[in-house]
């Protein structure tokens, strides 16, 4: 057999296809003989629009990333409706206010060009006579995919087309199969099971004589260990009537899992325009499913699809992939796909990866409740950049979404990445059913505290994705669904066809109000702006505790903390407090600990931007400073800063702003035979 894998558009140019990677292997495990090609068209994409017309990877970025409002997908829907223009005053009515003219101009141009490159690319395809073509399909590769296959079948009528991927779980695999017929299969679920089988029916018909039959129904189709035995796939009897197979009701185990092949992709990077913008990444998978989700599915969230039970490979045998890719490759840059951290890797998978020797930069999702010496453990594994589920900074909001963490938790993992030194990345998520603007009000009011801290990207709000409790529970508070508006820009199909093949959905919008979203919005937009001007540290020297700032929106500069009750409480702030147990564990050991000095000092580091309160805990938000060894080495010195403004001495509570700069405090440090570190 001859089976090429593709991986179209809008896949990330940066890192080669898991999905195909696996397939790849699972293929040739269980045919050696079979030849199996991957066409990374994504790159092939770059190296076609570059040389025809100028291309950039900003743009590229910004189409792979706007899959939420159609803009990617539309590029294509004219080569999938073989139509020149399609639907364009629609498209610039649809998305023009919210994207600059000159990208939506880029749009125009690419999707006037977009049928051009799926001919040459299914020409090129069809060129090496191939008995199976197939397509996997994530968020924005439906349109290209599809049109692609349909370009495939006309250049090579005799190849079985077959789609897998994301796009195609549950029923959107069988209104995929259903609305476009040049789609000889689909393959729902994990397709390392799936598809050597279907392989195995397809060389099956053809020993039978029916060589070239492809898509078109074979007599053994409807036998006994035919495609009807083949769980999950849809397939076309002998009358042309689509048939889908019942899924299975349980996923791989962890053992099943294998480790991927991406043959020449990092060489094919290399001699793409891509290899000059962005440095490759491997791609593994330590688990799929997710732990939290078995438990308590989040509102809004759709991932995982039909198999949430979480499992995870053997610590040993991951660290083992992990650094047998690494060197077989030759790539330092790990982007690990769980959706999930397996909370037994910390002590298992972690340290194996820090006693590899290699200086490894990994990207990891975790949950947003782990503390910082867990993090240390992640980042001295080479864990640098970790995508956490933050969302949101209000207790109540985390609540309505059952994310199973408070907004002072979120808080303590934003300010301890911080102190270990780790990217984040995270979205400020609202419009939530049940949420008011008293949820957002004391956020936006706290936000000048946190500008030392990770921002989030954006503030966005939720759409209602295909899986989630939201778009499976109305009573939730979505109760009026339809598919979200730019697909009907994409496809022609009716509503109907539409609701079942889709991913996202329009709801009306609830949560807060205009006015609310507004502050918000200027809120984060101001935090992403203060952020890389903005520091806050402390240093802790056992009998006090030195604070450094130099946020804008606060006066102080130098805060030396030297009363016993204060840094004792400071300590306890480490950790989500509210002040009833600050006051029961102060007052253990500080006999001057009492509700009012308690709720003074409270209210007091609130004003200076020290603490972080809501849900009627508070947390402290100064991160640990860099250096620390080095300046309690040399801790006398600080004896000797100049002391405190007086105007700070005097008042608890600093004004929000500054009416004029403020003189600096300078702290000096010495220390002979170290390195600086960040600040």
């Amino acid at each position: 057999m001859r089976i090429v894998l593709v991986d179209m558009p809008w896949s990330a140019i940066d890192a080669p296809s898991l999905a195909l990677g696996i397939l790849k292997r699972r293929v040739l495990d269980v045919f050696p003989n079979a030849s199996v090609d991957v066409v990374h068209a994504n790159l092939d994409y770059v190296d076609w629009l570059t040389a025809h017309t100028g291309f950039t990877f900003e743009e590229y970025d910004f189409c792979a990333s706007s899959y939420f409002s159609g803009h990617s997908e539309w590029i294509f829907s004219a080569a999938l409706n073989e139509q020149p223009h399609w639907n364009v005053r629609e498209f610039n009515e649809s998305i023009g206010e919210k994207v600059p003219e000159p990208l939506l101009a880029k749009a125009r141009e690419l999707h006037e060009l977009a049928p051009r490159f799926v001919r040459d690319i299914a020409a090129r395809i069809a060129a090496g006579a191939p008995d199976v073509v197939g397509f996997t399909t994530t968020f924005a590769q439906n349109a290209a995919a599809l049109a692609t296959a349909r370009a495939v079948k006309s250049f090579a009528p005799y190849a079985a087309t077959v789609f897998g991927g994301a796009n195609c779980d549950g029923p959107q695999g069988a209104a995929l199969h259903r609305n476009f017929p040049f789609v000889d299969f689909v393959v729902r679920g994990e397709g390392e099971a799936t598809f050597p089988q279907l392989l195995t029916a397809l060389r099956h018909g053809d020993g039978d004589g029916d060589e070239g039959d492809g898509g078109s129904g074979s007599s053994d189709r409807d036998g006994e260990g035919g495609l009807s035995g083949i769980s999950g796939l849809c397939w076309r009897d002998s009358g042309g009537r689509c048939v889908a197979n019942p899924m299975e009701d349980k996923p791989l185990p962890p053992g099943a899992l294998v480790t991927p092949e991406y043959g020449d992709y990092f060489d094919r990077h290399a001699r793409s325009t891509a290899g000059s913008w962005v440095e490759p990444r491997i791609v593994v998978e330590g688990s799929r499913g997710c732990w939290w989700g078995e438990k308590h599915h989040c509102a809004f969230c759709g991932l995982n699809g039909s198999f949430m039970e979480f499992r995870s490979k053997n610590p040993q045998r991951f660290v083992d992939e992990i650094l047998g890719l690494v060197e077989r490759y030759r790539i330092l840059d790990v982007w690990v796909t769980d959706n999930i951290l397996d909370m037994a890797y910390l002590t298992s998978m972690a340290p194996r990866l820090q006693e590899s020797g290699y200086d490894l930069r990994l990207c990891y999702e975790i949950k947003s409740n782990l503390r910082r010496e867990q993090l240390r453990t992640l980042s001295a594994a080479g864990i640098g950049y970790i995508q956490a589920g933050v969302e949101n900074l209000s207790s109540r909001v985390l609540q309505l979404m059952d994310k199973g963490v408070t907004g002072c938790q979120n808080v303590r993992l934003l300010r301890d990445a911080e102190t270990v030194g780790m990217n984040l990345n995270w979205n400020y998520l609202y419009g939530f059913p049940g949420e008011s603007d008293e949820d957002y009000d004391a956020i936006c009011d706290q936000a000048p505290a946190l500008h030392h801290l990770t921002p989030p990207f954006n503030a966005t709000r939720i759409k209602v994705e295909r899986f989630s409790p939201y778009f499976d529970q109305p009573e939730l508070g979505f109760d009026e669904l339809r598919p979200a508006a730019h697909y009907r820009h994409i496809y022609d199909l009716p509503e109907s066809e539409l609701a079942e093949l889709v991913y996202l959905f329009d709801s009306r919008d609830l949560g807060v109000s205009p006015s609310c979203l507004d502050r918000l919005k200027r809120a984060v937009s101001g935090w992403k702006d203060a952020y890389l001007h903005c520091r806050l540290t402390h240093c802790d020297l056992g009998d006090r505790i030195v604070l450094v700032d130099t946020r804008p929106g606060f006066v102080w500069r130098l805060l030396d903390l030297t009363d016993p009750l204060e840094v004792a409480v400071f300590r306890l702030l480490d950790m989500p407090h509210s002040p009833a147990s600050l006051l029961r564990k102060a007052a253990a050991r500080h006999e001057d600990a009492t509700e009012e000095r308690i709720t003074e000092l409270l209210d007091r580091w609130r004003h200076m931007g020290i603490v972080f309160t809501d849900g009627g805990q508070c947390i402290h938000v100064a991160p640990v400073a860099a250096n620390q060894d080095l300046m309690r080495l040399d801790g006398s010195r600080l004896h000797s800063a100049e002391p405190l403004a007086p105007a700070l001495a005097a008042s608890p509570a600093a004004p929000a702003a500054p009416t004029s700069a403020p003189t600096p405090v300078t702290v000096t440090v010495t220390a002979t035979g170290g390195t600086g570190g960040t600040g």
